[in-house]
């Protein structure tokens, strides 16, 4: 398997896999239009020139190198914010007692956040069903942050994932049928649609700015808040075994949690070693199983197996090839928990 930048001959691959997500998934629209200029500025980003993070989308693909198909999916925001703001409900508690009655209350809070410059987002997961295994999903997720690493002035120092929430088979949220219906004349796959198209006006124009208090929420729908869909829970996890931490934000159309960590802090950031290439083997090489990638802006990364002395290593030649490597250049290898 084969993770590297998006190419132009990839959309019918990508409006497939748009295709397959369904609703829920923001930054994974079923709309040609959308991946064509996601497409576009995907090529964008990886400029030579860019020195620091300014929005910039990039979008990554995992690709089946034995048939040439893509199976899978993934992207980095540089920076949220700016002309397209980012909009969350932050979780407050609010404090109340009263001693005549000797009660004391913690209630918890939505309020509306509007983030003009808020940090890095890593986005947009989605593998096909049927490839939903020999941890092809890692490979798809952890690459992107030895691509941060190897270009790390190109992110913010924080990293965010939104999570998909909770809806049922048909894509209706609870969470959107108690709040959001109230304020938009609209379901829950045509709101989630146009944010995902960056049209948010509406968001600013139509939802409450005041405090939503979750206690007068039903209950089925305050269970709710802060939790992941079924088939997110092991994308959560895998997060959470990198650092990340739930930041008590939610999102404001499916109650979705968002999850941070510092950059550096990052696992696959902080424990991937650099090595200079020695050898190139046609043996097959006796040694644990790495993500392994170039230190390339055409970045390409993939499990590989790799022995090391010191900071030279031994790789296949299928390996160099797949990843566009030759003796002496220098890769990025990380284990996968």
């Amino acid at each position: 398997m084969l993770f590297r930048p998006v190419k132009e001959s990839d959309l019918n691959d990508l409006l497939n896999l748009a295709e397959s997500a369904g609703t829920g998934m923001t930054t994974l629209p079923n709309d040609e239009e959308y991946h064509k200029d996601r497409i576009v500025q995907s090529l964008k980003a990886f400029d030579e020139r860019i020195k620091k993070p300014g929005g910039e989308k990039y979008l990554f693909v995992l690709e089946d190198s034995k048939t040439g198909r893509v199976i899978g999916t993934s992207s980095i925001i540089s920076k949220l914010g700016g002309f397209e703001p980012f909009f969350t409900y932050k979780i407050k508690s609010e404090h109340s007692s009263d001693p005549n009655l000797e009660v004391e209350k913690d209630i918890k809070t939505l309020h509306l956040v509007e983030n003009h410059s808020g940090p890095t987002e890593i986005c947009s997961l989605f593998l096909k069903p049927d490839q939903r295994k020999a941890g092809q999903g890692y490979l798809l997720s952890l690459a992107r942050f030895l691509f941060m690493k190897v270009f790390e002035n190109r992110f913010d120092k924080t990293v965010i994932s939104e999570l998909r929430g909770i809806s049922d088979s048909a894509g209706k949220s609870p969470f959107w049928e108690c709040v959001g219906r109230h304020f938009f004349d609209c379901d829950f796959s045509k709101a989630d649609l146009l944010s995902g198209l960056g049209k948010k006006n509406f968001i600013k124009n139509l939802m409450p700015h005041y405090p939503i208090y979750i206690a007068m929420l039903p209950k089925d729908v305050q269970d709710i808040i802060g939790e992941v869909h079924d088939n997110t829970k092991p994308a959560l996890k895998l997060l959470e075994r990198e650092g990340f931490r739930f930041n008590n934000e939610v999102d404001i159309f499916d109650a979705g949690p968002t999850v941070s960590a510092k950059t550096k802090a990052i696992r696959s950031i902080s424990e991937a070693r650099i090595l200079k290439v020695n050898t190139l083997s046609t043996e097959v090489i006796d040694s644990e199983e790495y993500i392994v990638s170039n230190k390339s802006l055409d970045f390409r990364a993939t499990f590989a197996n790799v022995t090391s002395d010191g900071d030279q290593a031994t790789i296949s030649e299928s390996t160099a090839d797949l990843l566009n490597l030759k003796i002496g250049d220098e890769i990025l290898i990380v284990t996968r928990k």
